[in-house]
Order: C-alpha cells, then structure tokens, then sequence
C-alpha cells in the first residue's frame, strides 16, 4: 500500500490537479474544524467569565449581612434578632445579571445569545445557586461561599447541522472572607 502511494505522489506522468484539488479541500476543513473548535472555546470562556463576576456579585450583595467574627476568623451571613442571630442569604439575580453581562434574551425556560442574523448563539438553562454559609460560633473556619452552575449549550454550525449542539455544565465558585 505505502509502495503504491509513494508511487502516485513521486510519478511525474499525467495531470496533478485532482490531488491539489483534493489537498486544498482536505485543508479547507482542516482549517473550519480548528476555527469551530475556537469560537467554541471562546463562547463557553466568555459565558464562565459571566458567571464568575455574577457570582462575585452576588457574594458582594451578601457583605452587608455577613457577620464579621475577626476574633473568631471566619464569616457568616447571619443578622442580629431579638438578642440572638438569625441565617440572611441573598441569592441575587444571577440570571439577570448574566442577561445584562452577555445581552441574553430569555426565551420559553432558556437565556439565548441571539446573532446578528437571528440564528442562535448560544443558550443558557438549568441554573443551580448553593451559598454554603459557616456556622455562627461553631468553630467552623470556612468562609461564606457561593456556588453556581448553568447548563450551556451551543449549536455547531458544520457540515449543515451534521453534528449534535455541544452541552457542557459551567461551574464556578465566589467566597467572601473578611479581610481584617
């Protein structure tokens, strides 16, 4: 097999269009294969890039509910009551957030990224929010933590839809720890 192919390759008879034209095309999708596998990689960096400041934000709307134990060394999101504490969690608008940050319009349980040519970009379900709170006085030395993750999807636009969407899980963490 490898005689008979060195055999077309270094064989100086006849016309060496088709294998150029067959070597372009093999490089053409070469070349749309990498630029695809970029714009997904840039889309789903650009949508944990969001998330990331949503969540911060979200951490930072908690600040002032966060009890600040600096003897103890640790911070809880807890409001005085009646001579005891009680548990104050803010979950924000993670959603909205992310609706300003990326221009997401929310369509029947989906956030989608629309493009210019009204085909979709990108599309956002299934949002999960933990906000892991220390225990008050417990000895507990963790910080306050928010935790999300959303549902991406993204459509692969080659070859005419041959392939399915990429579905990936975006997850990132914030925390909050007093600073003295």
């Amino acid at each position: 097999m490898t005689r008979k192919c060195k055999g077309i390759l270094y064989n100086k008879e006849g016309n060496g269009m088709p294998l150029a034209a067959a070597v372009t095309l093999g490089l053409l999708m070469l070349v749309l294969v990498i630029i695809q596998f970029a714009r997904l990689m840039i889309v789903c960096a650009g949508v944990k890039d969001a998330m990331q400041e949503a969540v911060i934000s979200t951490i930072n709307d908690n600040y002032a509910d966060v009890y600040h134990a600096v003897r103890e060394g640790y911070a809880a999101g807890y409001q005085p009551t009646d001579g005891s504490f009680e548990e104050s969690l803010d979950y924000g608008d993670i959603y909205g957030r992310l609706d300003g940050l990326l221009g997401l319009e929310e369509d029947s349980g989906y956030h989608c990224k629309v493009g210019s040519n009204g085909a979709t970009e990108f599309r956002i379900t299934d949002l999960k929010v933990y906000i892991h709170n220390a225990g008050l006085a417990s000895g507990d030395t963790s910080s306050f933590e928010a935790e999300a993750s959303v549902r991406l999807e993204v459509p692969i636009s080659f070859l005419k839809k041959v392939l399915p969407d990429m579905k990936i899980t975006v997850w990132c963490k914030a925390a909050y720890t007093p600073k003295f």
